[in-house]
């Protein structure tokens, strides 16, 4: 009977592991609907839901598993969320109301279903406002003032993004506003039941980890005291590096040192005010590929193409990756000069036929075109925005390019210097006259600073985004860490088929060298942090160098009961920031979206990226489990070894991702009204848990105590860690693509 009970409930969480799977995929076929309508919502879905939970239950039981008291508190807790999700689901209203300033109370609102249901009170929105970062019109929040009318009294509430207003249970959060800000739509959620029970569940398996941990009595408590791990690995370290120097002709650029003093001066770019070497910075890298150009700084590649545009138009400086668009141009190479864009009869883009274009033609041309438009933006002086002036009556300056249009209030002092300071900047670097060119930069300067006076950076963020700036080396570290932790990956496999030891000092020596590489992450980490005003961890640049932090982290806590731990360190921290370097080759510093300014998000995010490197290491494991396997035929020792290993970090891992999970299901509820909204990256969370879960039930699923078919498990269940990460970023898309 226990037998049958095991089969058909792990059975049956395999076919939900596949639905959810399955409904992923056809959301990005057909669209968010079908896949809520013939899946999510579907009653099969939810029946099956039901029954799942019905037998876990029941097998719990059958297994007898109140003996363990932390292990039987572990799943309960599982089926009081999913009790609450239920909940939710069956009896939790989710809608939206608009609001206008000076309207009449409204007592309806319209639900997700496009039903109406009547509030017991009535709602008018009494005041919104729009809150700027300061200095800038980016958004930092947005702020509805609701007057809540209830028989005789009224009451008054604010809405902000993550900062709801409850009342009578229903409880309101800011979704958008109107163009003249005079209205608000507002989300609205009613579900007294499910998110106390949801909630509920959410502490009481946060309480059953911490005393799973310290039970005795518990697996992994066991697995710390296996007899395998009294006997110590050591790796070994080959490193060699390579500089490569080349030689070319340069364009025609200012002296570095007129450069940097270009690069010191403030501008307002990308809705904040940040110095002119970040721009410069963005602006090679979004060209070349690179923040140089043949042994030029980015600030001598912004002011080249200001100052010396007919030589510089000549320079193969343009990144063209795509062949389609190379045959377009004429050119042969992956760099194109700006004159290869157009030949006599006008714009090459313009002459084009769009019939029989793909998609990914049609991006590659978008992007090679929106290259042409920022050089345009550069040559013309409108990318520009150096002059901050504030108007009569303005709450904050606005900055201006050269070729604005300009106030009619402003001075015509102010109004010529704007005008004509960078023509006559241009007229001094034909003459090459960089002393006083140095002395126009410097009344620039100042100009700056008595206009725009408080809204300007501080100092210190300043010279630290100027910091950050020159010490960003993202690129050639993720090749060195990648070669010493394959180089010494392999030089490891190696020593454990000779069955030889190395001596500590090597081993030493690259805890050394990865803990100064540690050091140097988390400088860059906190510049970019303390540079943007908030926790830099909201996009993908950001969440993958965060993860190789990580990785060095829990090497340090690994290597005394596992040295190859510190080959899969500099692996994993190669291979982040090499992510890093690509999905993003030089992402931005902007202000943060109101809906991400929530320390839940921070840690929601921290705890991820430990499970996934945890996960990681795991992975590496088993590759080097196999690679013994077919290599040497005495090797039983070190794979059970190298399992127990897996099977130890196994549990932190599945448990961070879980907490990370559910603190980012309580930050959505925060910010969105629903903690749980079937997005991609939210599934395949789900069936990443879930699936490595099962490795958890080694006594349920004995195929799970043999050591190789755990090694291999555990490679290729890190797809799903991928797909998660990737596959939603990159193709599915989703609210969670920024990350």
């Amino acid at each position: 009977m226990t037998n049958s009970l095991k089969k058909v409930t792990f059975s049956l969480w395999g076919i939900l592991i596949l639905m959810m799977a399955t409904a992923t995929i056809t959301e990005k076929r057909y669209g968010s609907a079908t896949a809520e309508t013939y899946i999510y919502s579907s009653p099969f879905f939810i029946v099956l839901w039901i029954v799942t939970t019905v037998f876990s239950l029941a097998y719990m039981c059958k297994r007898h598993l109140g003996r363990r008291k932390a292990t039987y508190a572990l799943h309960l807790a599982f089926i009081l969320i999913l009790s609450g999700a239920l909940t939710t689901h069956f009896f939790g209203i989710q809608g939206s109301i608009h609001l206008r300033q000076g309207a009449e109370p409204v007592s309806q609102f319209s639900t997700d279903h496009g039903e109406s249901v009547t509030f017991p009170f009535s709602v008018s929105l009494k005041q919104f406002e729009l809150a700027y970062y300061q200095g800038t019109f980016a958004p930092m929040d947005f702020v509805s003032v609701l007057n809540i009318y209830d028989n005789d009294k009224m009451l008054e509430g604010n809405v902000s993004m993550n900062h709801i207003y409850t009342y009578r249970h229903y409880r309101f959060y800011q979704s958008a506003y109107d163009a003249d800000q005079k209205g608000s739509t507002l989300s609205i959620s009613y579900d007294p039941y499910g998110i106390l029970l949801t909630y509920v569940g959410y502490a009481a398996l946060l309480l059953a980890f911490v005393v799973f941990f310290f039970d005795r009595h518990s697996y992994f408590r066991k697995l710390l005291h296996h007899p395998s791990l009294k006997r110590t690995l050591t790796c070994c370290l080959l490193l060699t590096a390579t500089l490569t120097v080349s030689g070319a002709h340069t364009p025609p650029a200012l002296p570095k040192e007129t450069a940097v003093n270009f690069g010191k001066l403030y501008v307002y770019y990308n809705d904040r005010i940040c110095p002119l070497q970040t721009l410069a910075k963005e602006f090679t890298t979004k060209l070349y590929g690179q923040s140089e150009y043949k042994g030029l700084t980015s600030e001598q590649v912004l002011t080249g193409w200001l100052f010396y545009y007919g030589q510089w138009k000549q320079e193969p400086i343009i990144l063209v990756k795509d062949k389609s668009v190379q045959n377009l141009l004429g050119i042969t190479g992956k760099y194109a000069c700006l004159s290869d864009f157009a030949n006599s009869t006008g714009y090459k883009f313009d002459q084009i036929s769009h019939a029989g274009i793909t998609a990914k033609e049609l991006r590659a041309i978008e992007e090679a075109n929106e290259k042409f438009n920022l050089i345009s933006m550069a040559c013309s002086g409108s990318l520009f925005k150096l002059y901050p002036y504030c108007d009569k009556g303005a709450k904050q300056p606005i900055w201006y390019s050269p070729i604005d249009d300009l106030p009619i209030s402003m001075p015509h002092e102010e109004w010529a210097f704007i005008r004509y300071s960078l023509n006559l900047i241009a007229e001094k670097v034909a003459h090459k006259d960089y002393r006083t060119i140095n002395t126009l930069l410097e009344k620039t300067k100042a100009y700056q600073k008595k206009e725009a006076r408080s809204f300007l950076p501080s100092n210190a963020q300043f010279r630290a985004e100027i910091l950050y700036n020159e010490m960003d080396f993202t690129r050639p570290l993720a090749m060195l860490c990648l070669t010493i932790g394959m180089l010494s990956y392999l030089f490891y496999c190696r020593k454990l088929i000779s069955e030889h030891t190395d001596s500590p000092q090597i081993s030493c020596l690259l805890l050394a060298i990865l803990g100064i590489i540690g050091i140097y992450l988390l400088v860059l980490i906190s510049l970019r942090g303390f540079i943007s005003g908030h926790l830099p961890m909201s996009n993908g640049y950001e969440t993958m160098q965060l993860m190789s932090l990580c990785s060095i982290l829990l090497t340090f806590f690994l290597y005394r009961k596992f040295q190859l731990a510190i080959s899969f360190g500099y692996i994993l921290c190669g291979l982040t920031l090499l992510v890093a370097m690509l999905g993003e080759a030089n992402p931005p510093v902007t202000q943060l979206m109101p809906v991400l300014a929530s320390p839940l998000l921070s840690i929601h995010v921290v705890t991820i990226m430990l499970s996934y490197s945890l996960l990681a290491f795991i992975m590496l494991n088993g590759m080097t489990a196999v690679v013994l396997c077919h290599t040497r035929t005495d090797c039983n020792e070190q794979i059970i070894r190298l399992q127990v290993i897996s099977h130890l970090i196994l549990y932190p891992a599945v448990f961070l991702l879980a907490t990370g999970i559910f603190i980012g299901a309580i930050w959505a509820n925060v910010s969105w009204g629903r903690y749980w909204g079937w997005d991609p990256k939210e599934v395949w969370a789900l069936i990443t848990l879930l699936v490595y879960a099962t490795a958890l039930h080694p006594f349920s699923l004995p195929y799970f105590q043999r050591p190789m078919f755990f090694h291999w498990f555990t490679i290729i269940a890190f797809l799903s860690v991928l797909i998660t990460y990737f596959g939603v970023n990159f193709i599915m898309g989703g609210m969670h693509s920024y990350a």
